[in-house]
């Protein structure tokens, strides 16, 4: 298991990260068949399903986007084998100044980076290894996974409520002309959407609260979970989101296409393998 770079892109050769991968697309999936197929096209109702519809395909493809951003951006990955003389030479150290390395992966280790044993490499300000993404979750896609976290929230609560109203509407109507599958059909495949949602809008709302917290502390999972003191100036709340989501606020703290730009900070930088 380990992690590699082709281009830009940033992969992480996991076969339980690839599985938990498929099996959140295929849930998706399934969603949106349930959504479009058996409850909203079927529907009598053709002004309520077109918004309902177009909602639920927006947040779906914004929970996607950030899913793959989370997934493919570099979470913050320190250079592989960079602890040489040479190197720390041309850091220009200051007397008595320490220098952390790895032994794991032999690189020069920054404040609050720690090793992942899945990527195996140093991650800056990891917060924790996450299989639904495939990745680590560290300083340059913490945003996109708390927006991924978010939109299936959203998602889930939203597919919770139109089922409970294709119900009452089933019911009312005697199942007729509300689904084009059988009433014991339709009937399984809202119960297993329903199941679907609850199980993750209260998994993503728990992890989006965690993820919320974590940052306005200005401590990541693995700190708070080591209970390190901390040896850096801890922001204030909004600079902490700020450092997350960008600076200044904008509309694009919701985009998952908006490359985060910090402050007093350059851009994410792409590691090399």
């Amino acid at each position: 298991m380990n992690s590699c770079m082709s281009g830009r892109v940033w992969c992480v050769r996991d076969i339980c990260g690839i599985v938990c991968v498929v099996f959140t697309y295929g849930l998706l999936l399934y969603a949106e068949f349930v959504v479009l197929f058996v409850m909203l096209i079927p529907g009598p109702y053709p002004v309520y399903g077109w918004i309902n519809g177009i909602i639920f395909n927006i947040l779906c493809f914004l929970a996607v986007a950030s899913h793959a951003k989370a997934m493919l951006t570099d979470p913050g990955a320190v250079p592989r084998g960079n602890a040489t003389q040479a190197t720390i030479e041309k850091m220009g150290l200051k007397a008595g100044q320490v220098v952390f390395k790895c032994p794991k992966c032999c690189s020069i280790k920054p404040e609050r980076a720690h090793h992942c044993s899945v990527c195996q490499r140093c991650i800056k300000k990891m917060d924790h290894h996450c299989p639904w993404v495939n990745n680590c979750v560290g300083e340059n896609n913490q945003k996109y996974f708390v927006l991924f976290t978010f939109y299936i929230c959203i998602i889930s609560i939203h597919a919770i409520i139109m089922v409970v109203y294709q119900f009452i509407t089933c019911v009312d109507r005697d199942w007729k002309g509300c689904s084009g599958f059988s009433p014991p059909a339709t009937a399984v495949f809202l119960i297993f959407l329903v199941l679907e949602g609850l199980l993750f809008a209260l998994f993503t709302a728990i992890m989006f609260g965690t993820q919320l917290s974590a940052i306005c502390a200005d401590e990541t999972g693995i700190e708070q979970l080591k209970k390190e003191q901390p040896t850096w100036e801890r922001n204030t709340y909004w600079m902490s989101l700020k450092e997350v989501f960008g600076n200044p606020f904008t509309p694009t703290w919701f985009s998952p296409f908006h490359l985060p730009t910090r402050p007093g900070k350059h851009q994410p930088y792409q590691y090399a393998v």
